[in-house]
């Protein structure tokens, strides 16, 4: 079979799936690139190479994998986030496109050129901490998950970036783990759970069956997480010291109330135009609240 013949019955195959049809082209032609380890121009000069019998298996075994709608990040192990390739598997959140405005907020509101201490909550395949540490050289990141499997993914990638030695990794429940009373950050960043356990059922599949869900529902409202996270973060952050959140649709106003006595809240929207980062600043005054 060429490689043409191969990626035309691929595709035909996910479009066949009412999940799947609108990217079954796109899926069958990255599977078949993952599966081979060829460039996309190698695709286009040669459609009538042949496939080895090997290879056709393992091409098929992908796409069945494809069927059963895990995503393709699982089934090539990778990830792109903010010009970062990370390793991704079903321990961890696939990070999305809407974090990248996290990061990008946080780059805007903090000094590249002098020393930091910035707490990621949540880090899972530890995409923010990496980003963040890539463009703030001087940045020592704590990054917290409760999930171990998470933070040997996390870890592994950041030893991928050369950015390991600025980055220490802790299992915590939040900011449990951080028992010392004088350990205080200029910045707490966090993509953290905010689904609604009443949207479950409205996920596609590929999320609902496959991604952690520990890093996707916070109750029933999609606020648990916040309303235990944001106090934590008054009590971990420096006096002015940044927070900065991911959110969910519709959420905004909710966080507001959240952050009630808290400096500078403002909300960035993503390309939707849907409220994506809650920012806000702890008080000068401690005691303000």
């Amino acid at each position: 079979m060429t490689l043409r013949e191969a990626l035309t019955a691929a595709a035909a195959q996910l479009a066949a799936d009412e999940y799947l049809h609108a990217s079954a082209n796109r899926d069958a032609e990255l599977l078949l690139l993952h599966t081979l380890q060829i460039p996309r121009i190698t695709l286009i000069a040669h459609p009538s190479r042949e496939l080895t019998p090997a290879q056709h298996a393992l091409y098929e075994k992908n796409i069945a994998r494809r069927l059963r709608h895990e995503p393709i990040q699982y089934v090539t192990g990778q990830q792109e986030f903010y010009g970062l390739t990370l390793n991704v598997t079903p321990a961890v959140l696939i990070p999305r496109p809407e974090t990248e405005h996290l990061v990008e907020a946080v780059l805007k509101l903090l000094p590249a050129n002098q020393p930091l201490k910035i707490a990621d909550i949540g880090t899972g395949s530890g995409a923010i901490a990496i980003a963040l540490a890539a463009h703030l050289p001087q940045a020592a990141i704590t990054a917290l998950d409760i999930s171990t499997e998470a933070l040997a993914i996390a870890a592994a990638n950041a030893r991928d970036h050369n950015v390991a030695d600025r980055i220490r990794f802790l299992q915590s429940d939040l900011l449990s783990a951080l028992t010392h009373e004088d350990e205080t950050f200029d910045a707490i960043v966090s993509n953290p759970p905010y689904v609604p356990n009443s949207d479950r059922d409205t996920l596609h599949p590929q999320v609902r069956n496959h991604e952690p869900p520990t890093a996707l529902y916070a109750g029933e409202t999609g606020l648990d997480i916040y309303r235990r996270l944001i106090p934590q973060a008054h009590s971990a952050l420096k006096p002015t010291g940044l927070l900065a959140l991911e959110i969910g649709h519709g959420q905004s106003s909710d966080l507001a109330a959240l952050l009630s006595g808290w400096r500078n809240i403002s909300f960035i929207n993503d390309l939707q135009q849907i409220p994506r980062v809650a920012l806000a600043r702890r008080p000068a005054d401690p005691k303000i609240d």
